[in-house]
């Protein structure tokens, strides 16, 4: 008796830490709503539990999930969160905040007034073959910097919120190399295993 109530519970646990497809956990939406006009904690790889998250592969949100209150108050606490001084990053990733899906923000060097921007659904496309070298640091992987070879030119893809559609862009210099290493998380990937030795 004593076990079938221990197995239901960690049944109920895990039900509740699971997402719908399509749309976020109960522990998702703690994150998100937690602590309201604070900034979001970054997740690192100093902690096992942390990493977990980090080393997850990232799932899509469904069309109605990125039209609601939900996600646009993620996309703006991870802008937030980002753009603080205090965490002075030019890109996230939904991983990097505890949440497994795949919602990145950039900053955009690329246009006028350099704005961070939320980006849903997000993959990459293309890549191009001519590669730029250059020194990388990430938020989850505090006080270190590599060399990273990352491509010149992509090709995204996300869900843009205003048309209701999948769009696609081109993106080149280094807004592509953060717009790279951000979608890394969103598939496992940390810069560091991408150093050059």
């Amino acid at each position: 008796m004593k076990k079938s109530v221990l197995f239901l519970l960690a049944a109920l646990m895990m039900a509740a830490s699971c997402s719908i497809e399509g749309g976020f956990s109960k522990n998702d939406l703690q994150i998100i709503h937690g602590a309201p006009g604070e900034l979001l904690k970054v997740y690192t790889i100093e902690s096992e539990e942390e990493l977990l998250v980090l080393r997850a592969v990232s799932e899509d949100l469904s069309p109605k999930v990125l039209g609601g209150d939900d996600y646009a108050l993620l996309a703006e606490r991870m802008k937030m969160t980002v753009a603080d001084t205090s965490v002075g990053g030019v890109g996230i990733a939904a991983p990097q905040v505890g949440i497994n899906k795949r919602v990145v923000v950039v900053q955009r060097f690329d246009k006028e007034g350099e704005p961070f921007e939320a980006y849903p659904n997000i993959s990459i496309l293309e890549y191009s073959e001519e590669k730029t070298k250059g020194a990388e640091g990430c938020l989850s992987v505090p006080n270190e910097r590599y060399d990273v070879n990352r491509s010149s030119c992509i090709v995204i893809s996300y869900f843009d919120v205003e048309k209701g559609e999948m769009v696609s862009e081109t993106v080149s210099g280094f807004t592509a190399v953060i717009f790279q290493h951000e979608v890394d998380h969103l598939d496992g990937i940390i810069y560091t295993d991408r150093v050059l030795m």
